[in-house]
C-alpha cells in the first residue's frame, strides 16, 4: 500500500517544503495539497487565518521535491474553468517531469463562493457541471481537439498544448456519494478517494464495483485511495473527519486493515503530527508501520 503526505496549506510555504523533501528523502510515495482559499467556517477554525493557493504549491513543489508523485486533494470545479485547469495541469505535469496527478472535486466549501462571488450551485447542477468539466478535462489532456457545447460550459475545437508527460496524466476524483458521485468516478476516475476507516472504504469499494460493472468498465482500473486524521500516540480528539491511531500498535493494526481491503494508497494529513522535529518523526514511525 503506497503512503502519501497531506501537508494543510494553512502553514507556511518552508514547512510545507520540508515535510515533502523528508517524504521525499525517506520513502514516502506522494505530497498531496489541499484546493481551499480559507479555512472552512466551522467552530474552532478561524477562517480569516491563512491559506496557500494549491495550484502554485503543487507547481513550487513539482519543481524542487524530487522522486514523490505531487498531487491535488481536490481541486475543487467551481473555482476554475476545466480548460484553464487542463492547461494548468499539463504545465505541472511538465515541471514534476510527469508526477502529477490530478485530483478534482465537484467543490463544496460554502465560505469560499460567498466571499469571493463564485456560483456554489444545488448538488444536482453542481453535479451535472462536474461532469461537463471531466469530458473537458479528458478531451483537451488526452485527444488533439475537443468540442462540447454543453449547459455550463462550451469549448469549440479546443488545443491544449503540450499535452502531459504522462500519457494518460492520471485523473482522480474525490467524493464518497453513493448515489451518483461514484457513478461519475466509475466512468471518468483513473484514482478515486474519499475520507474513511477501513470498514466504511470497504463498502464504498464495493458500491464503486458495482457502478463499473454497471458501465462496463474493469473495477481494477480505478485505484483506491483514503485519508483518515492520524495520531502516532496520543488521545484521540472528536472531529468531522475520522481520526484513527492513537498509538503506534493501533496505527500498526488500522494500516493493516487498510491494506487488507485492497486500498492503493493511505493519505495521511499532517494535522496532528506535530510540528518540526515531531512531525518528521512522526512520519518516520507511520513509514515504518506501514511497511510491517
Amino acid at each position: 500500500m503506497r503512503l502519501s503526505i497531506w501537508p494543510g496549506a494553512g502553514q507556511r510555504y518552508d514547512e510545507i517544503l520540508e515535510v515533502a523533501r523528508h517524504a521525499a528523502e525517506t520513502g514516502w510515495d506522494g505530497v498531496y495539497i489541499a484546493d481551499h482559499f480559507m479555512p472552512n467556517a466551522v467552530p474552532g477554525r478561524d477562517p480569516d487565518s491563512p491559506m496557500l493557493e494549491c495550484g502554485t504549491v503543487v507547481a513550487a513543489l513539482g519543481a524542487v521535491v524530487p522522486r514523490v508523485r505531487i498531487g491535488t486533494l481536490v481541486y475543487g470545479n467551481t473555482y476554475r474553468h476545466p480548460a484553464v485547469l487542463a492547461n494548468m495541469a499539463a504545465t505541472a505535469d511538465h515541471v514534476s517531469g510527469g508526477r502529477f496527478t490530478l485530483g478534482v472535486g465537484a467543490g463544496w466549501q460554502v465560505n469560499e463562493h460567498e466571499q469571493y462571488g463564485i456560483e456554489l450551485p444545488p448538488v444536482r447542477q453542481r453535479l451535472d457541471r462536474f461532469v461537463e468539466a471531466l469530458q473537458i478535462l479528458h478531451g483537451l489532456l488526452r485527444t488533439p481537439r475537443t468540442t462540447l457545447h454543453g449547459e455550463y460550459y462550451r469549448v469549440t475545437d479546443a488545443v491544449c498544448e503540450p499535452k502531459p508527460v504522462q500519457d494518460p496524466l492520471p485523473i482522480l476524483i474525490g467524493g464518497g456519494g453513493e448515489r451518483r458521485m461514484l457513478g461519475i468516478v466509475a466512468e471518468y476516475a483513473d484514482l478515486w478517494n474519499t475520507w474513511g476507516r477501513p470498514d466504511l472504504i470497504a463498502h464504498k469499494s464495493r458500491v464503486l464495483d458495482d457502478f463499473c460493472a454497471a458501465r462496463g468498465r474493469d473495477p481494477e482500473a480505478i485505484q483506491r485511495t483514503a485519508q483518515a486524521i492520524v495520531v502516532v500516540d496520543g488521545p484521540l480528539p472528536e472531529l468531522r473527519q475520522p481520526v484513527v491511531g492513537g498509538s503506534p500498535a493501533a496505527l500498526g493494526d488500522l494500516l493493516a486493515q487498510y491494506r487488507a481491503i485492497g486500498l492503493d494508497e493511505f493519505i495521511v494529513p499532517d494535522l496532528l503530527l506535530g510540528t518540526g522535529a515531531d512531525r518528521l518523526k512522526a512520519m518516520d514511525t507511520i513509514l515504518s508501520l506501514n511497511r510491517g
